[in-house]
């Protein structure tokens, strides 16, 4: 069935857990690389996200739960006071504009360099990443990470639940635990970045236990309507290779469903894909799920139909991410059927300042208007 806009399933009311939303359009994760170098959230942070306040969530983007577990130059944290102080400006920019916010928490493992952070990175086994990683100097080879002993994984629980408290604290309504796209969580699920012959490693059920016990503990910290968990099945960014895709989400899908989360949120959607599918069966809480659009140019609607698929095939609430970026007023233009801004210029997405971050030009403004912090041409 075609929807015309006004009548979209996008548009009516939803709920997660006790948080209701006015939309079912979700604002994903996506990594700006706007913090200071210490990880706190500055003004221009506090700017983009209040523009994008129409959302019917916002998933802040990536934040790490400790300093080892940064990944790339001028990303933001959630483990120091400062942190915490930035991102709470965040969040009352938001809440003032009429908008809902969870925390993405993120840690990197292999996927981080000690020009960033000073130390060596730790992953699940001493297998480094092929390929360079973005540091303050430039790409660097990327450099053979430590082993987590068994204490280091007790740490890193715990720190994830220290920065779930923190997340609270700072004013978000609650957190997602980053267990997809190459990074820690996902290196311990997969089978050539997890090399383990401990209670961690070998079969599926070894694997999976990592992910778990953060949720976990996460949940515990802050309740579990609080707590969400993203899964991205088969990607091979940040050259994963899981080996059994088709065995680990059915069985990390059954350890938790039970645990009351309010979401799971599935990466690159498909309801033609027979695991997502199975997925959908086994999870009988709330699915977020982010439509597979490709790397190409966006459609002209910024997804909205694949959304509305996805919608009919079971999902529940619908995570953009790029028409989120150059649309500051995506829902409204959604739900008018308006023009979509494209995406000017990809390299501008990570490379710090206002340009390609601040200026996209609302319905209200004309390109050649200046926006605003609070996204209102002046």
């Amino acid at each position: 069935m075609t929807h015309t806009p006004a009548q979209s399933p996008l548009f009516t009311p939803a709920r997660l857990g006790p948080l209701p939303l006015p939309n079912r359009l979700v604002m994903a994760p996506l990594t700006r690389n706007r913090a200071g170098a210490d990880g706190v959230p500055g003004p221009m942070m506090t700017a983009y996200y209040a523009q994008r306040a129409d959302a019917g969530l916002i998933i802040a983007e990536a934040a790490t739960p400790n300093a080892v577990g940064q990944t790339y130059p001028n990303i933001p944290g959630i483990h120091t006071a400062a942190q915490v102080a930035g991102w709470r400006r965040v969040t009352d920019a938001v809440r003032a504009a009429g908008g809902r916010m969870f925390l993405q928490l993120q840690h990197g493992g292999r996927v981080g360099h000690p020009d960033t952070h000073g130390m060596t990175p730790v992953a699940p086994s001493p297998v480094p990443l092929p390929e360079t990683v973005h540091t303050p100097r430039g790409h660097q080879p990327a450099v053979v990470p430590r082993e987590m002993t068994t204490d280091d994984i007790r740490a890193t629980v715990a720190d994830f639940a220290t920065a779930a408290r923190n997340a609270v604290d700072a004013g978000f309504e609650g957190v997602e635990v980053h267990s997809a796209n190459g990074h820690l969580l996902h290196q311990f699920l997969s089978r050539n970045t997890n090399h383990r012959t401990d209670g961690y490693g070998g079969p599926v059920s070894g694997r999976i236990r990592f992910t778990v016990e953060v949720v976990q503990a996460v949940a515990g910290a802050i309740g579990p309507e609080r707590a969400g968990l993203r899964v991205s099945p088969g990607n091979t960014v940040n050259s994963i290779e899981e080996g059994d895709t088709e065995a680990i989400y059915p069985a990390l899908v059954h350890e938790l469903s039970e645990a009351g989360l309010a979401y799971l949120h599935l990466v690159f959607a498909d309801p033609g894909r027979p695991l997502h599918r199975e997925i959908r069966h086994r999870w009988p809480g709330t699915l977020i799920a982010n439509p597979a659009l490709g790397k190409g140019p966006l459609p002209a609607d910024g997804g909205r139909r694949a959304g509305e698929r996805l919608l009919t095939a079971g999902a529940d609430l619908i995570a953009l991410g790029r028409a989120f970026i150059a649309n500051p007023d995506l829902v409204t233009r959604l739900r008018l059927g308006a023009p979509l801004n494209p995406v000017r210029d990809r390299h501008a997405m990570y490379t710090g300042g206002a340009t390609g971050y601040l200026d996209y030009p609302t319905l209200a403004t004309t390109p050649g208007d200046t926006v605003s912090p609070c996204g209102v041409a002046p």
